[in-house]
């Protein structure tokens, strides 16, 4: 995969005050979730119903404003049961006050936590704009993926509505997990480690599609 299309990702300063400025300090808020970690192997037991399914997270906000990837892939291992310290992790993506630099830093500490070299691949959305072909591969991936028991990473970048007509700015980057789906993936559930005011919340395949264009998204 060529990263030079999926450019330098950080969720900036100013990113952070347009969601209500930058997290002082760890926050963390359960949603979706029970009061235990839930393990892969019990996720079966979250679908709701044809075409619908929700993972349990433990959800942790970022611990300040270049953490996003880290914390991102903290929130998507936590539905399969680990807690992984997103210091050690930003280690081994290499994070730095930049940001994660793609989602090719991320791949592989997704599968060296999940325990098989083969969990995860990274997905390139390299148009300006997702076409019909890449949102109903996106749409499939995270299907796929959430039926598994795990959780898709993705690296945005720009403004999206989620359904509830909120918008969600992150012109500078950033990443979140991708924890659920309903209508059979027309609808996604975010993870945004970003607020904890806005831990979670669902938009349609077609809005996250297009805010990963330029950029990718790791997926089983």
């Amino acid at each position: 995969m060529r990263t030079d299309l999926i450019r330098k990702t950080a969720l900036t300063a100013a990113g952070l005050a347009f969601t209500g400025g930058a997290i002082a300090g760890p926050v963390t808020t359960a949603f979706a979730a029970p009061t235990t970690s839930t393990p892969a192997a019990q996720t079966q037991t979250d679908r709701k119903g044809h075409g619908e399914r929700e993972l349990g997270v433990r959800y942790e906000a970022q611990p300040n404003f270049y953490y996003c990837g880290p914390a991102a892939t903290r929130n998507a291992l936590s539905v399969q049961g680990k807690n992984i310290n997103v210091d050690d992790m930003a280690k081994e993506m290499g994070t730095t006050e930049a940001g994660t630099n793609s989602i090719n830093d991320i791949t592989p500490v997704l599968n060296k936590e999940t325990g098989k070299n083969d969990a995860y691949r990274s997905v390139e959305i390299s148009t300006p704009d997702a076409d019909t072909k890449q949102t109903d591969t996106l749409r499939a991936d995270i299907v796929r993926t959430v039926d598994d028991g795990r959780a898709v990473v993705a690296n945005i970048a720009g403004t999206s509505t989620d359904t509830d007509g909120v918008t969600h700015s992150y012109e500078g980057g950033h990443y979140i997990s991708v924890v659920g789906y309903r209508d059979n993936g027309n609808t996604v559930t975010i993870a945004d480690s970003a607020d904890p005011n806005q831990a979670a919340y669902q938009i349609s395949v077609e809005h996250l599609a297009d805010w990963i264009a330029t950029r990718g998204y790791a997926t089983s």
